[in-house]
């Protein structure tokens, strides 16, 4: 099972959401790992009344394992229904701008 799809699973399974994206952002960034980088966009309502900061250490906390394993990063987009109702989609994810990607400014 990929890291996508064990991400996918987890989420899932603990916060039964109306809307989950995992998107593999791993290409966007330096190095070889090919599942490092993951943008999540999640909706549900075990993140009402909870705090943004309350939702994410949620989210870190399940994925914990991966985040030990290979993970680099997790851009987490973490709504209500309501608060999802009422946007037009998540931010779209910066370019990265470290390791052998990034733009030099030297001469």
């Amino acid at each position: 099972m990929s890291v996508a799809e064990v991400i996918r699973k987890k989420i899932t399974e603990d916060f039964a959401p109306s809307v989950l994206e995992v998107e593999n952002e791993s290409h966007r960034h330096s190095g070889p790992a090919t599942e490092s980088h993951f943008k999540l966009t999640v909706v549900a309502e075990a993140f009402i009344g909870l705090s943004r900061v309350k939702r994410h250490q949620a989210v870190y906390g399940l994925l914990k394992e991966q985040l030990q394993n290979g993970v680099h990063a997790l851009a987490l987009h973490l709504y209500e229904p309501a608060e999802w109702a009422s946007i037009q989609g998540p931010p779209e994810s910066p370019n990265c701008r470290g390791g052998s990607k990034a733009e030099s400014n030297h001469n």
